[in-house]
């Protein structure tokens, strides 16, 4: 029996996913998140907590195309690392895509391996064709312009490995 349970977030759970963000933001690991985006993609995010309702990870899946989403903001906390909690966060948004119909998952990650051996590998440049680039240009969230590798978002992705699965 696990001493933590996964589940979808609520809106009460927003401010604690900041403060598990907030050290990732600081160490520039993760990008930083205005609370009131954090609030508007509250239902796409799952929560890890342990015993006491403490919150000890999160992560969310972003629907990017028809059959593509994309793992964003997984953190686990420090003191919860290798104790499966990551691979438990993973599973749900696995979980979740394959409910929504898709068939691909997208990660923009730098811990390689832990994303390789839940089935993800590194991809190139062109993973869409173009009348989907076409369309996906148009957006203007950042993870979708981090996806395509285009020029302005290389600041934010240096070093970052960019990964897919097929589910």
């Amino acid at each position: 029996m696990s001493d933590y349970t996964v589940r979808a977030a609520r809106a009460a759970d927003i401010r604690g996913i900041r403060d598990l963000l907030e050290p990732y933001v600081q160490r520039r690991i993760l990008l930083g998140k205005d609370l009131v985006v954090l609030y508007e993609a509250v239902q796409q995010f799952v929560v890890a907590e342990d015993a006491s309702g403490t919150l000890i990870g999160c992560g969310a899946l972003h629907v990017m195309w028809e059959d593509l989403g994309e793992v964003r903001t997984l953190i686990v906390a420090d003191e919860w690392l290798h104790r499966g909690v990551g691979r438990k966060i993973v599973g749900a948004l696995e979980k979740n895509a394959k409910a929504l119909g898709l068939s691909r998952l997208f990660c923009l990650t730098f811990e390689v391996e832990f994303f390789t051996r839940r089935g993800f590998t590194t991809i190139g440049e062109q993973v869409v064709d173009p009348d989907v680039y076409s369309q996906l240009i148009r957006s203007p969230d950042e993870g979708i312009a981090e996806f395509l590798d285009l020029a302005h978002v290389k600041p934010n992705t240096l070093g970052n490995t960019r990964m897919l699965k097929r589910l």
